[in-house]
């Protein structure tokens, strides 16, 4: 605006500062009240010494003013004000209004506020303020809102500006100004359109260009809001559509000028209103308005496109009209342009005879009227937000008559008595009447008659013909009444009075405590982000969230978490999620495939290219490009692949007699194009600048003088370039150019995989704090109107700063007030805020604990571990930005406390900062932080250890029966008649093992031979009894066995145990005392049958060992051992006997969440990817998939629906079983094997992919 100025005055800073009030005599100074002749307005000049030495009003409250009339209009500067001379009485504070009339007032914003001026502490100093947004006016305003405690109100001041002068056009809804070209058809690659308007109709075409191809630009005010639409072309198949529609503002209809101003560049568009910017791109793909003929401005021509039926006229004031460098009023005043659809052109502006008045909830005016008359005829405008509240009220002369909004509908009530008879009259119409536009309302009432309309619609029209006798009383109460009389609640809104009533209305706006005769637009600019829909009252806004995926007061907060990484760590497991990469930042959430593997996690993001789809017929000059969309955007995929560990894509050439990359030196046949649209000319399994694939790297090509593989030019299909590509900074890949397949037999199919990335470094990314003095520095944080941080800290110590940023009195901090409080504090301004969360336990326990603090222009919320939560809301008025210029500092600064602990994934306005690089630099701060499983180690279940890593932590499972991330997921084997596992505990060699067998020794320690103690937990599924599900041998008579007998358990030989089985009652039993407490010389563990050549119980293996058993185990676990698994993991490796199955069981989630309450969780029916890992579905249908896929689909189903039935018939019983011994002596426990033995006594071998299902 600085630069507009100095454009507008001249290019001179000093007639920026020319003095515009001194010169002016005293009657331009006009105020509410004089105190006394002495203090008259005219005396009210800086640093003048007249009268008394300034103004003073009558009574000091806060509806007195003064008022400056510049004589014509000015642009305004800045403003300084003084008290009055040697005195006790100045203005400490003040809002500032201005108008061009002098009844149509319109305060001073900034920072989206009516902003409040601070003023005087002595009557001799000057505080002068530079208004950072300009204004032009002739009238200005000052509204004293505080004043010294000493005296009462007194003021000096003085205004600073140049003259202004801009040629204005006065539009009566029906001329249009016609803009003709020099040429019949224009090509338009860049647009600059500039004007400034005001109007008091809400609809209205101010401008309108088109073209023959179907081009057009459109910029009109509907319902007094501003709405530019634009079409840069489309094609009349209807797969491109260029109509683009951007709306802004609100309100614009208040007869005050609004500044306009369009910026094109191809499809990249600046779209301005009164300071506030938005940006957008157009739809489409071309980037030229082609327009014929000319360009209208007031309105449209009439072949209007498009739809131009039923488009008003523009009606009120136009000036600066600036197209593409021609001064369009300039060229209207010179009769250089059509204007002949005008009457009468003038280039003044015509103010109306009617302007708004502003009513607060305890605001009236009383007016007279014409009493003793028969007829009733009232009509007015009025806007509002309120649904109910009284519109205007009279005392007839036997009755009331009431016009009030009720539940948003206009009601009228008239209440006449005839004799010792009441008579009513009720009639209501219209409906959502407080939307903020204006509403006119008109009321005829007579004998016997009384109609009401709204917004004089015919079909809006509602009549009575109840016995009325109508007697006019001789006053009338607009927007209320006084309080002794109300029998209805007031109302906050705006009437259209005319201009005879000035004198009244002028009261009326004087009489509002510190409030103005203005319609505030409080969704201009609108504070709801990501999409959010502002709705507004007189007093605030609210911003409604549903469907964006954001939260808050103004929809910045992300719902969902950034990366896969995180959703792991919160406990979920393998499935499709929403993610938000750079949670409050600009990109939106988007759906991604989750793999939660052992040790990684992976993310895949699809693409829509079909697996090995042909290519023919392209040639080096005219290359085949297969365009790979993916299921996000481009700007979304980037965000994954920046922040990854480590990512990879798939990519295949099958060809016949179609060259690939052709020689490293030589011009390749194909590439394709990665991200930021860059050529690459390597492929799969290669790397950047070498112009070579797989093969040519391994130096295994079919033909040796070639790099690739269809180099050689073969004419078999079996030849094939293949590989992963794994430069993350070229991926996705978003084209590939084919070539070579225009020759005669030449023919390839391409396959390109979906992205695939693994980690998350932003959300490991953490500094280790050592010293109370260490922190890291960054640039100044900028969170204007609304900032978002977010991390998370582990520490012992008691107290530290996280974070601080400073500014001249503004500022923000994080800290760590106490070990168990959490301290948001901040300055915009309105004086320090700070808010605190308190937290039951410690926070000093070096775990990780998350905090995230959000402030914006409603409120400010500190939360902590997502559980406690403080908020705070904003002023209703005052500052709103957060104006910062030091670093930020991240630990100690300026003499604060420092912060010893780690500090990791620190995100401000949804950008991670990169701790660990500016620590890499930093004396006293380290890279990483060490001791994740502080915190995550409780996801690590059934016996699972956790296990620190620099990025993070795992889950070991080896010594548990369990497998997975987090040691949730069943291992479990298939047993046939006759398979065994064999497990010793001693060192020895194994007599009698299957020539099949394989041993694993390992040294065991002299004490984990005799037991007083066992553990034994397992799963199993069978239909067969009687057989042996497990045997614990030993080199004396000691054993232990579980058996499956005809309908029950049974345990042999168990001196003292406890057991339980399913859901069923747990069952204790003890032995005497005299029996021995000792599992002596412990040998082997038997699955499924006993293959052993020491002491057993004859007895035992005659009833229960053959068959053996048949069906699935899992789960198996012998005190600290797990025999099935260590079986099942080193048999791997050698020829299956035993088949790993689940066993029908499915995984642990952690923690288990409903659907209803869990954010993140997608129904299958919902999700918009698809679980198949190769590719994404297209929009079209591929036909020979589509038939293939129902074939393979029904055969499928039959070959389930034979497994279903034939598992319900063979596995009818499924249990667990679990023994707890103690024998009195000290606890002792086998925690490792020596050997794994799997056995059978079928020779029959069983496939290796051999799955079981349960249903």
């Amino acid at each position: 605006s600085r630069q507009c100025f100095e454009r507008s005055c001249g290019l001179s800073l000093t007639h920026l500062n020319l003095q515009l009030s001194s010169p002016l005599p005293h009657t331009a100074f006009t105020s509410s009240s004089v105190f006394s002749n002495g203090y008259a307005p005219g005396y009210a000049k800086l640093n003048r010494r007249g009268g008394a030495g300034g103004w003073s009003p009558l009574d000091s409250d806060h509806y007195q003013w003064l008022q400056v009339d510049l004589g014509s209009r000015k642009q305004v500067s800045a403003i300084a004000t003084q008290g009055r001379y040697s005195s006790s009485d100045w203005t400490t504070r003040y809002r500032l209004l201005y108008s061009d009339t002098g009844r149509n007032w319109k305060p001073y914003h900034q920072d989206g506020n009516i902003w409040a001026f601070s003023g005087n502490s002595n009557s001799e100093s000057s505080v002068r303020h530079e208004l950072q947004q300009g204004i032009m006016a002739r009238f200005l305003r000052l509204v004293p809102l505080d004043w010294s405690e000493e005296g009462r109100i007194g003021l000096r001041v003085e205004v600073y500006g140049c003259s202004y002068w801009a040629g204005v056009i006065n539009f009566d809804g029906q001329g249009v100004i016609s803009y003709r070209f020099k040429v019949k058809k224009m090509k338009i690659i860049k647009d600059v359109i500039a004007l400034r308007f005001k109007t008091s109709e809400s609809d209205g075409v101010i401008l309108h260009g088109e073209g023959q191809q179907g081009d057009y630009i459109t910029l009109e005010l509907r319902m007094a809001k501003l709405l530019l639409q634009i079409n840069l072309g489309s094609n009349q198949y209807g797969s491109i559509l260029g109509h683009t529609s951007v709306t802004t503002g609100s309100l614009l209809d208040d007869n005050h000028w609004h500044a306009v101003v369009i910026e094109r560049y191809r499809r990249n568009v600046n779209f301005s209103l009164d300071s506030h910017t938005q940006h957008f791109r157009t739809n489409g793909e071309f980037d030229h308005l082609d327009l014929d003929y000319e360009l209208s401005f007031g309105g449209m021509p009439y072949s209007g496109k498009p739809v131009g039926g039923g488009r008003k006229n523009f009606k009120g004031c136009m000036e600066s009209i600036n197209y593409n460098g021609d001064n369009i009023t300039d060229l209207a005043r010179r009769k250089k342009l059509d204007t002949s659809s005008f009457r009468n052109l003038s280039f003044s502006c015509v103010e109306t005879h009617t302007f708004p008045v502003f009513f607060n909830a305890t605001s009236f005016l009383q007016l007279p009227g014409r009493a003793n008359h028969d007829t009733i005829s009232v009509s007015f405008q009025f806007r509002t937000w309120n649904p109910d509240g009284l519109l205007l009220f009279s005392n007839l002369d036997d009755g009331t008559l009431e016009i009030s909004l009720e539940d948003s509908k206009a009601a009228v009530h008239i209440n006449v008595t005839m004799g010792t008879r009441n008579n009513r009259v009720d009639l209501s119409s219209g409906s959502g009447l407080n939307d903020g536009q204006w509403h006119a309302i008109r009321l005829v009432a007579k004998e016997n008659f009384a109609m009401l309309t709204i917004d004089g619609e015919e079909a809006s029209a509602v009549r009575s013909t109840l016995p009325l006798t109508i007697t006019t009383g001789g006053t009338y109460h607009l927007g209320g009444k006084s309080h002794a009389e109300n029998i209805a609640p007031d109302l906050q809104l705006s009437l259209l009075l005319v201009t005879y009533l000035h004198s009244q209305l002028e009261n009326v706006c004087t009489r509002v405590p510190k409030a103005l005769c203005e319609t505030y637009i409080r969704c201009m600019p609108n504070h709801c982000e990501h999409g959010g829909r502002c709705k507004q009252t007189w007093d605030s806004f609210s911003c409604t969230c549903d469907g964006t995926g954001y939260t808050g007061a103004t929809c910045h907060t992300s719902i969902y978490e950034p990366s896969c990484e995180a959703y792991k760590h919160l406990g979920r497991s393998s499935d499709t999620y929403w993610i938000d990469p750079d949670s409050s930042g600009p990109l939106g959430p988007f759906k991604v495939n989750c793999n939660m593997t052992d040790d990684k996690v992976w993310t895949t993001v699809m693409n829509n290219l079909p697996p090995k789809i042909a290519v023919t017929g392209s040639s080096r000059e005219r290359r085949t490009v297969l365009q790979v969309n993916y299921s996000t955007s481009m700007e979304q995929v980037t965000a994954i692949t920046t922040s990854a560990e480590y990512c990879e894509q798939q990519i295949a050439y099958s060809c016949r007699m179609s060259r690939l990359l052709n020689t490293p030196d030589g011009t390749p046949y194909t590439w394709w194009v990665g991200r930021g649209s860059e050529k690459h000319f390597y492929w799969g399994g290669s790397g950047p600048g070498i112009q070579k694939c797989a093969c040519g790297i391994d130096r295994n090509c079919t033909d040796p003088k070639y790099d690739c593989n269809c180099d050689a030019d073969s004419k078999q299909w079996y030849v094939k370039d293949s590989g992963p590509l794994t430069y993350k900074e070229h991926l996705p890949v978003s084209q590939v150019a084919v070539g070579d397949t225009n020759r005669p037999g030449s023919e390839a199919k391409l396959t390109v995989g979906p992205l695939r990335c693994q980690g998350d470094n932003n959300y490991w990314n953490a500094a280790s704090f050592t010293t109370p003095s260490s922190y890291l520095h960054f640039a100044t944080f900028h969170g204007e109107t609304s900032a978002d941080i977010s991390f998370y800290f582990k520490t012992s110590a008691p107290y530290g700063v996280f974070l601080e940023n400073l500014g001249n009195t503004d500022f923000i901090r994080l800290e760590l007030k106490s070990p168990k409080v959490i301290s948001f504090s901040f300055d915009v301004g309105n004086g320090p805020v700070e808010l605190t969360v308190h937290s039951a336990a410690p926070l000093n326990d070096d775990q990780w604990h998350r905090v995230s603090a959000e402030r914006n222009v409603k409120e400010s919320v500190l939360q902590l571990d997502q559980t406690q939560r403080a908020s705070r809301l904003a002023p209703a008025q005052g500052h709103t930005r957060l104006e910062l210029f030091s670093q930020l500092y991240v630990g100690a600064a300026g003499g604060q406390r420092g912060f010893l602990g780690c500090i990791r994934a620190l995100r401000m306005n949804g950008i991670t900062l990169d701790l660990e690089e500016r620590a890499k630099v930093t004396p006293g701060v380290k890279p990483g932080c060490q001791g994740h499983c502080t915190s995550f180690g409780m996801y690590c279940r059934n016996g699972g250890k956790c296990v620190e890593r620099y990025n993070g932590y795992l889950c070991d499972c080896s010594t548990t029966a369990y497998d997975g991330p987090f040691c949730t997921r069943d291992v479990g084997g298939f047993f046939e008649a006759g398979t065994l596992v064999k497990y010793n505990f001693m060192p020895q060699a194994v007599a009698g093992a299957s020539r099949d067998s394989k041993t694993l020794t390992r040294q065991q320690a002299p004490h984990e031979v005799n037991l007083t103690k066992e553990e034994v937990a397992f799963s199993f599924s069978t239909s067969n009894a009687p057989a042996i599900l497990m045997y614990v041998s030993s080199k004396t008579q000691d054993y232990l066995a579980v058996v499956l007998r005809v309908s029950t358990f049974n345990h042999r030989r168990l001196p003292r145990h406890k057991k339980t089985l399913d859901h069923y009652p747990a069952v204790s039993y003890t032995l005497p005392d005299e029996s021995d407490t000792q599992f002596s010389l412990v040998k082997t563990l038997f699955l499924g049958k006993v293959f052993e050549t020491g002491h057993i119980d004859p007895d035992l293996i005659k009833r229960y060992n053959t068959p053996g058993f048949i069906g699935c185990l899992s789960r198996v676990q012998f005190n600290g051992v797990a025999p099935l698994k260590t079986a099942l993991r080193a048999a791997a490796r050698n020829q299956g006997k035993l088949v790993e199955s689940n066993c029908g069981s499915s995984p642990l989630t952690i923690p288990p969440m409903s659907a209803a309450t869990d954010p993140w969780h997608l129904d299958n029916t919902d999700a918009e990817l698809p679980i198949n890992e190769e590719r994404v579905i297209p929009d079209g249908v591929n036909r020979d998939s589509a038939i293939i896929g129902g074939i393979i689909a029904v055969v499928l189903f039959t070959i389930l629906c034979t497994l279903v039935f034939l598992i319900r018939y063979m596995f009818r019983h499924k249990g667990t079983y679990h023994t707890n011994e103690a024998k009195g002596g000290r606890e002792q426990a086998g925690e490792s094997a020596d050997t794994a033995i799997i056995g059978t006594d079928n020779q029959k071998t069983i496939d290796e992919s051999k799955k079981e299902w349960f249903i």
